[in-house]
């Protein structure tokens, strides 16, 4: 984990935000996409819930997938407990190097990468929360589903962010394969130029506690 003042402290959320890296997403797109993930942790909004909390901070890291073999920790586990460390942390993403090769779009296996980073959390989480964002249902690998059900069991929330440029039916795949938890969701978009916004809307729901039963749309 990056090490950061208070790192040995409990935190309110623990939060993976696992990016679509496959072959549908192109370099420009992909650039739009963690452009779009900068700007929404920079939102005010966003920024007063990620510290919010009775501990005043969190815990995330980026996760990038493509194929069944193919998932990379872009960001480790980092503690943003203030405006400072949150500009940091949007600067990282946004200047993440696309370096894994684009393949297939196999969901079930970046569920097991986040399991495992989860897994290896440094400090105790009051939630945990994994953000899956993509433009493509599960295609490869294990199916998503029976992760997704096991990652609730131990009380993982999974939300969904849905780019339905290439397929217009996304959201009902990722609303019954990928989604699950307390207070679950999926949101959609349409493009990628319409990701900044969505992402923001969907971090606001997260972590400033608007979203607080089970619920899916756009």
């Amino acid at each position: 984990m990056t090490d950061l003042p208070g790192a040995g402290a409990p935190v309110d959320l623990a939060l993976v935000l696992a990016f679509d890296g496959s072959g549908s997403v192109t370099f420009d797109e992909f650039g739009l996409m963690t452009r779009g993930v900068g700007e929404a942790l920079r939102d005010p909004t966003t920024q007063a819930g990620m510290v919010g909390g009775m501990h005043r901070a969190c815990l995330c890291a980026v996760l990038l997938w493509s194929g069944h073999e193919q998932q990379q920790v872009m960001v480790p586990w980092t503690r943003l407990s203030g405006h400072a460390s949150l500009d940091a942390f949007a600067g990282l993403v946004e200047d993440m190097p696309r370096d894994m090769r684009p393949g297939t779009t196999a969901i079930g296996n970046a569920l097991l990468a986040c399991e495992a980073l989860l897994a290896d959390l440094p400090v105790t989480a009051g939630r945990r929360v994994i953000d899956v964002a993509g433009d493509g249902r599960s295609n490869d690998g294990v199916p998503p589903g029976p992760v997704r059900d096991r990652l609730v069991a131990g009380g993982v929330t999974i939300n969904g962010l849905c780019v339905l440029h290439t397929e217009a039916d996304l959201l009902a795949s990722y609303t019954s394969e990928v989604i699950g938890g307390v207070g679950s969701f999926a949101l959609q978009c349409q493009d990628y130029a319409g990701f900044a916004e969505a992402m923001q809307q969907k971090l606001t729901r997260e972590v400033a506690g608007i979203a607080t039963v089970s619920s899916s749309g756009g």
